[in-house]
């Protein structure tokens, strides 16, 4: 398993599609699966830039996960986000259930995001939401990589503010070099 995280715009998404096609990994994207698995008041909040609790993201991965042949590799785009989704992820890589192979941090101002995230036009890529996210991330996300990186997970630093080739180039050379 590798992990790919950042703030909303960074670039999770676009890596996570580039590494799927060159190296065979099997592509879980949260915000794919939560647009795709949410309903109702979950949808409504996250449209407003709120994240779930944690409990119901776990579940949610924890399905799409047993979903997966036992053998494919699998590239988590903006999993985990916080230190309970950590913890639960640690403890399935402790149970032998998973394979934790790396863990990389596109690493992109909040200015640059902003702009590709107008950009993109997606229905919850409004200002107000926009800038709830990059709250969240500061809150939970930040704190989240120190804790990983305390827990024996080394997350690599990527400067996800270049073109999408050469982050991809970056990240590439890292996997080849573990």
């Amino acid at each position: 398993m590798i992990l790919l995280m950042g703030i909303a715009g960074s670039g999770k998404g676009t890596q996570g599609k580039m590494l799927a096609d060159t190296r065979g990994f099997h592509l879980i994207s949260m915000g794919e699966v939560l647009r795709m698995y949410v309903t109702g008041e979950q949808r409504e909040k996250m449209l407003a830039g709120g994240l779930l609790d944690d409990q119901e993201i776990i579940a949610l991965v924890d399905q799409v996960l047993r979903s997966l042949p036992d053998d494919e590799e699998v590239l988590m785009d903006g999993f985990p986000r916080t230190i309970p989704q950590a913890e639960w992820l640690l403890e399935q890589v402790k149970a032998g259930r998973l394979k934790l192979q790396a863990a990389f941090h596109l690493v992109a101002s909040q200015d640059a995001v902003k702009e590709r995230l107008v950009k993109r036009a997606r229905i919850d890529d409004v200002e107000g939401a926009i800038e709830k996210r990059f709250e969240e991330y500061r809150r939970s996300t930040e704190p989240l990589i120190k804790w990983l990186s305390e827990n024996g997970v080394t997350v690599t630093d990527i400067n996800a503010e270049r073109s999408p080739e050469a982050v991809n180039t970056d990240i590439l050379s890292h996997l080849n070099g573990s």
